[in-house]
């Protein structure tokens, strides 16, 4: 089973001119859903992780399911005050402006191993904020893990000092 014949090309959104990636059609399945999880799995080689972090929102439902798996703790990383609790926050650029992101400042103890996990790898910009974040905290990045990485946007260069994995590159 190929899980890239459940990503769906959804051109013009959110705004023309770009052709989104969408990962629903590979959530309603369960078999491809198994797959990918073991993929991503697979990816990490018998690494030692200690926590898994997901990133907002949908780095959520995988990420969840790794941690689950790796039978290890998951640590979501927020938009502006949607964490309950004390934060710490690194901001990123976009295409137009800037966004930030939180984490728990107990979330990561230091030395714990993190891997780090998103749906995709675009322009690098939300990763490497991650990164920071939990670099901040005493994390050991141990893997930034991606269902799929648009490879031409070159994200893969911002995080270039940490392994990187995706099953899917486009």
């Amino acid at each position: 089973m190929s899980i890239a014949n459940y990503i769906r090309d959804v051109k013009d959104f959110p705004k023309e001119g770009i052709v989104f990636k969408d990962i629903t059609p590979l959530l309603n399945n369960p078999e491809a859903r198994k797959e990918c999880l073991k993929l991503l799995v697979s990816g990490l080689n018998g690494k030692k992780i200690d926590k898994v972090v997901g990133v907002e929102s949908r780095g959520f439902l995988f990420g969840m399911l790794l941690a689950q798996e790796l039978n290890v703790g998951f640590i979501p990383v927020r938009k502006p005050k949607k964490l309950p609790y004390k934060t710490i926050s690194a901001s990123y650029t976009l295409e137009y402006g800037t966004d930030t992101l939180e984490i728990h400042i107990d979330a990561i103890q230091k030395g714990d191993k993190v891997l780090i996990h998103d749906d995709v790898l675009a322009t690098g910009g939300t990763a490497k904020a991650v990164c920071e974040l939990v670099e901040r905290l005493g994390g050991e990045i141990v893997q930034c893990n991606f269902l799929m990485e648009l490879a031409f946007l070159k994200g893969r260069e911002k995080i270039s000092q940490y392994e990187i994995y995706s099953p899917l590159v486009y």
